[in-house]
């Protein structure tokens, strides 16, 4: 006798596979926002290091009009 458990599922092969789609692009998301995040810090702390070492003056801001 067979075991009634291990027989295919059409029905719950398509939702897994949407599942699986939308985890995947849930992660991707994910991953590139923390890329950027990632980016930003990084820049942003090498940006304030050389400007300690250097002792750069404060960038002049211009006035709006």
């Amino acid at each position: 006798m067979s075991n009634p458990w291990l027989k295919k599922n059409p029905l719950m092969s398509m939702w897994l596979s949407a599942a699986n789609s939308v985890a995947g692009s849930a992660r991707g998301h994910a991953t590139a926002q923390v890329k950027r995040a990632s980016k930003t810090a990084t820049t942003k702390a090498t940006r304030n290091l050389l400007d300690l070492w250097t002792l750069a003056p404060a960038s002049n801001r211009k006035r709006r009009r």
